[in-house]
């Protein structure tokens, strides 16, 4: 997997390459760009997909000490690759977090489309169960470390707490095993971890949402239908607050419906990037 040095630290990124449409895929918190795996694949023969791996905990190589880690930093580095990697005309999608709302209203430039898939929005930050554990684990000494290693016990993955409040079905262990590894080996990671969650603020998603209704480009916004952490009622509010915003929901999927539902997902991003 290829790497870029960028401002905040070292980022490492799957790019299948080629001449089709630009597709960049975010991910949330203690995952890595292996939950578009799926997607990945089903994109990959005519778009040009990135997926970079974020600083949100389950990243390889730690962030800059000296440099400050929160969701502002998240946000400009995420508008940094695109520059870096001179990329054009990008479809921006993410899922669970909600860093891509921000990235739209501050740095639409690079941007031809947006999609938000069950993600955080409005008030609901942290959300639900597993983000309130991380918020509690972040403020407490010793907190993530035993987050980690909680979540790292096999046989506790599909509490509501965990895993089992973002998807239906089991995620493969050794995908999970790789999510989980960086917070329970490296101290480093875990105080960028740490760093960037004492740094969120309640009121960033409200003031997002809000620079969203001059987004003039083409929103797919998509929900799980048997959502447990990101409320529906947000999606739709999203979806109608975008000038050229459209609601999808799919069935018989929680949060990560790149884990649950991915060729369903795959079809309709392929849609809407297909879409004049």
């Amino acid at each position: 997997m290829p790497e870029i040095e960028l401002s905040a630290g070292t980022i490492a990124y799957e790019d299948t390459g080629g001449p089709g449409p630009v597709v960049v895929l975010l991910h949330g918190l203690v995952h890595d760009a292996t939950v578009w795996r799926a997607v990945t694949a089903r994109l990959a023969p005519d778009h040009r997909v990135i997926a970079p791996t974020l600083p949100y905990g389950s990243h390889r190589t730690a962030m800059r000490p000296d440099v400050p880690l929160s969701p502002d930093t998240v946000i400009d580095l995420i508008a940094e690759l695109l520059d870096r990697l001179d990329l054009r005309e990008v479809t921006l999608v993410e899922s669970d977090c909600g860093r891509a709302q921000t990235v739209a209203v501050r740095h639409p430039g690079r941007l031809a489309r947006l999609v938000l898939i069950s993600c955080e929005a409005f008030d609901n930050y942290p959300p639900g169960a597993p983000g309130t554990m991380i918020a509690l684990a972040c403020r407490v000494p010793g907190g993530v470390t035993l987050m980690a290693k909680v979540l790292g016990l096999k046989a506790l993955r599909r509490l509501p707490v965990g895993i089992g409040a973002l998807t239906r079905r089991p995620v493969p262990d050794a995908i999970v095993d790789g999510w989980l590894r960086p917070l329970r080996t490296d101290p480093a990671v875990r105080a960028d971890f740490r760093r960037y969650n004492l740094a969120v603020r309640k009121d960033e998603l409200l003031k997002a949402a809000d620079g969203l209704r001059s987004f003039d480009r083409p929103a797919l916004v998509v929900w799980a239908a048997d959502d447990l952490m990101m409320p529906r009622a947000h999606g739709r509010r999203l979806a109608a607050l975008l000038p050229k915003g459209r609601y999808v929901e799919i069935a018989d999927s929680r949060t990560l419906i790149a884990e649950d539902q991915p060729g369903r997902l795959a079809d309709e991003l392929r849609a809407f990037v297909a879409e004049n």
